[in-house]
């Protein structure tokens, strides 16, 4: 008799202990109610609660699944909007040279002929001296624009 009186005192001894050790997760749901659960809600931060003494203390510093799946999405639309920024780019600077190549190809022609002749519609006609003047200062302007390295539109 004695044996089982032993026992059952370090049963009793024993068992808060073991419930203690058991983890217990406080955390509030998205219309604010409060839940407690032996389990880490997915998707919801939480809190452990020290059940001795009621004390809570806030759940480990690593993020929630949902919190890692949000931060993932941002940095991958982040990193296709760098992409994107940078394909836009590349094509402003293709169509950059291919403005700079056709306006000094048309200011070679205009310095290499003394008479240029255009059609208006549909009949030919020769540029006045005027005109000629007119047509090198913008296309020296769109030289100016696209041909410089550091010119941004």
């Amino acid at each position: 008799m004695n044996k089982t009186t032993l026992m059952l005192t370090l049963l009793i001894a024993v068992a808060p202990g073991m419930a203690t050790s058991a983890s217990v997760y406080k955390w509030t749901d998205e219309n604010g109610i409060t839940h407690f659960g032996d389990r880490q809600p997915v998707g919801a931060n939480s809190e452990t609660v020290n059940v001795r003494s009621g004390t809570s203390t806030r759940g480990s510093d690593r993020p929630s699944a949902q919190q890692r799946l949000g931060e993932l999405q941002e940095r991958q639309q982040a990193d296709a909007k760098k992409e994107q920024e940078t394909t836009v780019e590349t094509a402003r600077r293709k169509q950059r040279e291919a403005n700079c190549e056709t306006a000094r190809s048309n200011l070679k022609i205009i310095q290499d002929n003394a008479r240029i002749q255009i059609e208006e519609n549909g009949e030919l006609r020769y540029l006045t001296p005027d005109e000629i003047a007119e047509k090198r200062s913008k296309l020296e302007e769109v030289a100016a624009e696209n041909c410089e390295p550091d010119a941004q539109q």
